[in-house]
């Protein structure tokens, strides 16, 4: 069988294709057949109030998109901005394919491997937030 395989755990949720599912009391599996499905785990979406950082907004904005909560011109406009924002600030090796992978994607329309791309850049940010020294105005 091909697809997507999801395993769920007892009341986790789950969104698929704008529909928010919960699963009953047991570990569950589901395979989702379609392709292209948007999927995204509600464990691992990023809440309004946590969008603070360059990377975070823009995983936001697109998972917004995936969520059908954002019209996905003016999301993919905002999408490539910020890509290309952030691009100027990543130069490492592994970031420049991550921004390059995720700019593929977004020319595709494949907003579910932009957003699943992009979180990647997330621990390369918290690393280098952590090593920036902060000034006070």
């Amino acid at each position: 069988m091909t697809g997507l395989v999801l395993k769920l755990r007892p009341s986790e949720r789950v969104m698929i294709n704008g529909a928010v599912i919960e699963n009953g009391d047991r570990r569950s599996r589901l395979n989702i057949l379609t392709p292209n499905a948007n999927v995204l785990r509600l464990r691992d979406a990023i809440h309004p109030e946590e969008a603070k950082t360059p990377v975070r907004r823009i995983c936001y904005t697109a998972q917004m998109i995936l969520a059908g909560e954002a019209d996905p011109i003016d999301g993919r406009k905002q999408l490539s901005t910020g890509m290309a924002q952030l691009a100027q600030v990543f130069d490492g090796p592994e970031s420049i394919r991550i921004l390059a992978e995720s700019t593929a994607f977004l020319a595709e329309n494949n907003d579910y491997q932009v957003l699943k791309t992009l979180r990647l850049l997330l621990p390369i940010e918290e690393k280098l937030m952590e090593n920036t020294p902060c000034i006070n105005p």
